[in-house]
C-alpha cells in the first residue's frame, strides 16, 4: 500500500487571516481528490509559518478568557479572531511555530480522537531531541511539562483542530521562541491555574528556529508514516 503524499509548505512570518483563508482552499482541494482514482495524485498539505501577534478563540471557547479590550489589542499590536477549531483561546506570534496540517484522515485510516493523539505525539518526540521531557495532560490538549509538580505544570504546544469530512483544519502552535508576555492577557486554552513556556525558556538561549522547524517536521513524518512530496 502507498504511503500518503504530504506537501510541505514552509511560509514564514505571514498574517493570519491569509492563512486561514489558503487552508480554506487547501481544504477544498483535498476534499475534491478523493474522487481520483489515482493514490498518487492525492495530496495532502502540512503548513507550517509564525504569524504576528494575534489572538484566537475556538468556537467552544469564552471571550472571558480575553483579558484586554479592543483599545488594549490595538495597543499590543494584536489581532483577535473567532475560528472554527475546536478549543479555547490562545496566542499566536513571532518565535513560535504554528503547524496547519490539511490531511484526508480516511487516507491515513485514523479517527480524529488518534489524529490528535499523533499530533501530541509528534511534538512530544521533537521535544526529546532538545533533551526536554513532555507529556500529555489528563482532559487537556496539548503538550505540556511537569505534569506531576501540581503549581509547576506548564504548557509547551497548544492544540486544536476542526474536522470536517474527515479533513482537517488548524493544527497546533509550538513555543520556540516566543514572547511568553503576550500570554498574560489571557487565560491559555481556558486554564487560569497553569502557565506556559517555551524551548527557549526551558534550555536558557535562543533556539535556531529553522533547526526547530526541521525537527518537528522530521518527527512529523515518522509519527504519520507519509511521504513528502519532492
Amino acid at each position: 500500500m502507498n504511503q500518503p503524499i504530504i506537501q510541505y509548505h514552509n511560509l514564514g512570518l505571514k498574517d493570519y487571516k491569509e492563512i486561514w483563508d489558503y487552508q480554506e482552499t487547501l481544504f477544498d482541494r483535498v476534499l475534491k481528490q478523493r474522487d481520483d482514482n489515482d493514490d498518487q495524485s492525492k495530496v495532502n498539505h502540512l503548513i507550517f509559518v509564525e504569524h504576528p501577534h494575534v489572538y484566537t478563540l475556538g468556537k467552544s471557547g469564552s471571550e472571558n478568557n480575553l483579558l484586554i479590550d479592543y483599545i488594549q489589542l490595538q495597543a499590543k499590536d494584536a489581532n483577535f479572531y473567532k475560528i472554527n477549531r475546536g478549543g479555547d483561546i490562545t496566542y499566536h506570534g513571532p518565535g513560535q511555530l504554528v503547524g496547519y496540517p490539511i490531511i484526508d484522515l480516511n487516507a491515513f485510516k485514523i479517527g480524529l480522537k488518534d489524529y490528535i493523539h499523533m499530533l501530541e505525539e509528534a511534538i512530544i518526540i521533537s521535544l526529546k531531541k532538545y533533551d526536554i521531557a513532555s507529556s500529555r495532560l489528563n482532559g487537556a490538549t496539548g503538550v505540556w511539562i511537569d505534569i506531576d509538580k501540581p503549581g509547576k505544570t506548564r504548557k509547551i504546544c497548544a492544540i486544536g483542530v476542526r474536522s470536517s469530512h474527515w479533513v482537517t483544519m488548524h493544527g497546533f502552535a509550538l513555543n520556540v521562541n516566543t514572547n511568553l508576555s503576550y500570554f498574560s492577557h489571557i487565560n491559555p486554552c481556558g486554564f487560569t491555574d497553569k502557565s506556559v513556556t517555551s524551548i527557549e525558556k526551558e534550555l536558557g538561549y535562543k533556539i535556531d528556529f529553522d533547526d526547530s522547524k526541521m525537527k518537528v517536521k522530521e518527527s512529523f513524518k515518522e509519527i504519520f508514516g507519509f511521504n513528502y512530496m519532492e
